[in-house]
């Protein structure tokens, strides 16, 4: 199998889905002539011609609603929003219609449709460009919110996104698009969706984090092994619904939780994670749970963007101390 990277992933997941099925298009904006702003649907417009793959203005809100227009007339739109920072327009025609069509039309229509974004921080990139609003989109009833960390899961969540019934989501963590490289098999084969995925095995504290994020939870849980603490890593995946089981099975086995994010600390997705360890595994925890996050303050841009990400010393530190509690 050929070693590739996220962003080839999921340019290969997107050409698997247009192959099988004539009714997937793609729009958003710079995504055909250019193949978008890093390159994620580059040579598409060539093997699926412009009825399929098309350019958009500069106009997020009607990227959106064209897309629901699409999918209730039987296509399976994904649009590309070219950064997350420019994503807050679409929640209208998100929040309002797609999300709301099934429920709407009792079930006689879905909204079948994808909306793929580079999501987060770590390239230094200016305001507006390292959003990391899943939290938001989270809280929505009837939409998936999912997040790949790998191009394994990238290339078959998002194979997996593209054929559901309802509306996804899907944020691709930007630091992650070109950082590694896996092999990845074009065999059409989606990844569940709403299950985490266990990365790591260990008895005495469990990590739960997603996207990007997971690289800095994975060395820290590599500096625990050194120590002779054994650390679960748990990759959430798929932020809503959320996979209670897993995380909860993992939480009766170590005791401890400690939950890792980029998004600002106040209302990021880790109080939900942290609310349903307290409503459902209290009598299981030996420690409160503890969360790594951004500050609650706008992510800032170019070299200072280093100060907001939380790193491995920050992760270490939190669980340390939650080891220490007695």
């Amino acid at each position: 199998m050929p070693e590739i990277t996220l962003v080839e992933a999921v340019t290969l997941a997107l050409a698997r889905a247009m192959a099988e099925d004539k009714e997937v298009v793609l729009l958003g904006e710079d995504i055909g002539v250019d193949g978008g702003v890093f390159r994620a649907t580059d040579g598409l417009l060539a093997r699926f011609g412009a009825e399929r793959v098309f350019d958009t203005p500069l106009a997020e809100a009607m990227i959106a609603g064209l897309s629901v227009g699409l999918a209730a007339q039987g296509f399976r739109p994904v649009a590309e929003i070219q950064f997350t920072g420019f994503i807050y327009p679409i929640i209208d025609q998100i929040l309002n219609h797609a999300s709301r069509l099934r429920t709407r039309t009792r079930g006689r229509l879905t909204c079948p449709l994808v909306v793929r974004s580079p999501y987060g921080g770590g390239i230094r990139a200016i305001e507006h460009h390292s959003e990391s609003p899943e939290a938001l989109f989270a809280h929505i009833p009837g939409l998936r919110v999912v997040i790949p960390s790998s191009p394994r899961r990238a290339y078959g969540l998002l194979l997996a996104a593209i054929r559901d019934p309802d509306p996804v989501m899907f944020l691709e963590p930007t630091r992650l698009y070109r950082s590694a490289r896996e092999e990845v098999e074009d065999t059409g084969e989606p990844l569940p969706l709403d299950r985490a995925f266990v990365l790591r095995e260990g008895g005495d504290i469990t990590f739960v984090g997603w996207g990007a994020m997971l690289k800095e939870t994975l060395l820290a849980a590599d500096r625990l092994e050194a120590d002779g603490i054994g650390a679960e890593v748990i990759d959430a995946a798929t932020l809503k619904p959320f996979d209670t089981e897993t995380l909860f099975a993992s939480v009766q086995k170590t005791g401890r939780c400690v939950i890792v994010h980029e998004a600002a600390l106040t209302g990021g997705f880790g109080g939900e994670i942290a609310a349903r360890l307290a409503e459902g595994a209290l009598t299981s925890l030996l420690a409160p749970v503890a969360r790594v996050a951004g500050w609650d303050t706008v992510i800032p841009g170019l070299r200072v963007e280093r100060h907001y990400m939380p790193g491995e010393n920050r992760i270490l530190e939190a669980a340390r101390k939650t080891l220490a509690f007695a």
